[in-house]
């Protein structure tokens, strides 16, 4: 009897162990897709990996302008979370019902001024967008891009908008207006600074941060959509517990991003 008893403890015991191995890759195989504003992807790019090492989670991001995504959203896209490049979209998602949980703002993003390396950038802001050499200027369409729109409060605030109004190009997102600037297509651009503090691109031209108080603060929001609540809740909550890591904010630190 003794005996007969350990074996059907030792048999729960290794039933409970199988049951809860069986779960786990359960939870490691599923791939989180991901909405991420263009201006994010040097800095996610490394965020990956390191979630991915800490949770056996796998990430397919997709990058592109915030405000894309939010009508993609709105038509049902399959989108477990969404980290934008400001706080406004993630906010009016959830008013419409289509997010988890209230934003949560994850970095606090900064603009720059990216030139050619023939353009003197040793002058004040509205010096630099005049310069001689100076043909086009792109940005970041602002009905669709945060970074766009608060380049364009900086052209405001310089009182330089209509000065330059013929040199603008826009482009649908941070991405391409980072072709824009590397092809040589523009002499300078509004981007962000997580983005020519990459590797990739810090030997392209040369950049000045603009100043602070020439724009609105751009928090950005990340949120769980209805849809990773749904499919894949656990999973998306990780995603969004690691953002607010020390490993993750110490990335997000290095791209230039200040902290919530």
């Amino acid at each position: 009897m003794p005996y007969r008893r350990v074996a059907s403890y030792l048999a729960k015991i290794i039933g409970i162990f199988l049951l809860s191995l069986g779960a786990l890759p359960a939870l490691a195989g599923e791939n989180l897709r991901i909405a991420v504003a263009a201006s994010l992807q040097p800095a996610f790019e490394e965020l990956k990996p390191v979630f991915t090492q800490q949770t056996g989670l796998m990430i397919e991001p997709v990058y592109g302008a915030s405000g894309i995504f939010v009508a993609q959203i709105q038509e049902g896209a399959p989108f477990d979370v969404f980290l934008s490049a400001d706080t406004d979209y993630p906010v009016a998602l959830q008013q419409a019902g289509l997010t988890a949980n209230a934003p949560k703002v994850y970095a606090y993003g900064s603009l720059v001024l990216w030139a050619l390396p023939d353009i003197d950038l040793n002058q004040r802001v509205a010096v630099t967008l005049n310069h001689p050499k100076v043909k086009r200027i792109a940005l970041a369409n602002p009905q669709l891009a945060p970074y766009g729109q608060q380049a364009l409060n900086v052209l405001d605030y310089y009182q330089q908008r209509q000065g330059v109004q013929a040199k603008l190009i826009y482009g649908e997102s941070i991405s391409q207006v980072t072709q824009f600037i590397v092809t040589e297509q523009v002499q300078l651009a509004f981007t962000a600074k997580s983005v020519v503090l990459s590797p990739r691109f810090q030997a392209k031209g040369h950049w000045i941060e603009i100043p602070a108080e020439s724009y609105q603060p751009i928090g950005q929001g990340a949120v769980i959509l209805k849809y990773g609540a749904t499919h894949h809740p656990e999973a998306a909550k990780r995603l969004m517990d690691f953002l607010f890591t020390p490993p993750a904010q110490t990335i997000l630190e290095r791209y230039g991003y200040r902290l919530p």
